[in-house]
């Protein structure tokens, strides 16, 4: 299979429930049209802003069944398929292959803290079990691994990695896995924090892995389009400062609890967060509604901006 090239904004989307529990599969086709609208490029669906480690394997089944068939054949619909180990990865890669996935995006295995030159294998066996397109997303503050882009760049000579997201704070590993020209779309998240946008773009990325743009996915298209010219690069700068308090407001706490607080307080369907995990006080949810009307994304998104006191009820 050829290397297809990701660019562009790629939303990690939420996982919507309904009131009792359940997941709610008319918000994600209503979620998923709106990113198609506003010109996400890619979707991941059950990464770590889909609250996946807390769905069950029958959940995170039924959700590749039935988002495969809402896809869009000019939006990819990825899904994250870590397992606990390599084998149930390839299980999940497969089943995600089966039933209509574009691509899967992976982590190492939480928990167990494996060095890295087993989790560099991890990748390697997953690689060989399947033909479908694949991305790393190398995480080590969610999962305790941490690759060297040695690792990554000899991982990323398999031809089925198509995909580096990068969550370190770390340049100079972005600059080499570039250097290399391993083919990779090469993406960092959306968090000012670790600071990894701008120098990515800068470098030559090909676009960022967010969940900003849960909430205002045109400007993410916008901060995320790989610079060609001087064009793109004023744009990006004009749109991340915009932008940059909504990027400090999602990160503000545990991912996916802000931004999902915030998407429910707007009205969109995200439904409640996974207990033991909770939503935002009414406080925090207040400074993110300020945030949204400021910047007018009220206005070009027609969110309904409700008086907090209904909104904490």
């Amino acid at each position: 299979m050829p290397k297809q090239k990701i660019t562009g904004s790629f939303v990690a989307l939420i996982t919507p429930f309904n009131k009792d529990g359940t997941v709610d599969f008319a918000a994600f086709r209503s979620l998923l049209r709106f990113q198609e609208e506003h010109g996400t490029k890619t979707v991941l669906i059950m990464g770590s802003t889909g609250e996946t480690s807390m769905l069950s394997a029958e959940e995170k089944k039924k959700i590749i069944v039935e988002t495969a068939k809402m896809k869009s054949p000019n939006m990819p619909i990825f899904f994250g398929c870590t397992g606990n180990n390599t084998e149930s990865t390839i299980a999940n890669v497969r089943f995600a292959q089966d039933n209509g996935g574009d691509g899967a995006i992976l982590a190492a295995p939480a928990y167990i803290c494996a060095p890295a030159s087993d989790i560099e294998r991890f990748f390697l066996d997953v690689a060989d079990a399947t033909d479908l397109p694949l991305g790393i997303y190398n995480n080590p503050p969610r999962v305790q691994s941490d690759l060297h882009w040695d690792n990554l760049i000899r991982i990323f000579k398999h031809p089925n990695y198509i995909v580096h997201k990068e969550s370190t704070a770390r340049v100079g590993q972005v600059a080499q896995v570039l250097a290399a020209k391993t083919d990779v779309s090469v993406m960092c998240c959306d968090s000012p924090n670790l600071g990894l946008v701008v120098p990515t773009m800068s470098l030559g990325g090909h676009g960022t892995a967010n969940m900003t743009g849960n909430v205002a996915p045109r400007e993410l298209a916008t901060i995320s389009t790989p610079w060609t010219s001087y064009r793109e690069a004023e744009s990006f700068k004009n749109a991340y400062l915009h932008l940059l308090l909504l990027l400090h407001f999602t990160y503000s706490a545990i991912n996916p609890v802000a931004v999902k607080s915030l998407m429910k307080a707007l009205g969109m369907p995200a439904g409640e967060l996974r207990k033991p995990l909770s939503g935002l006080d009414a406080e925090a949810i207040g400074k993110g509604l300020r945030i949204v009307a400021d910047l007018g994304l009220d206005k070009t998104y027609g969110y309904k901006l409700k008086p907090l006191s209904a909104v904490a009820a």
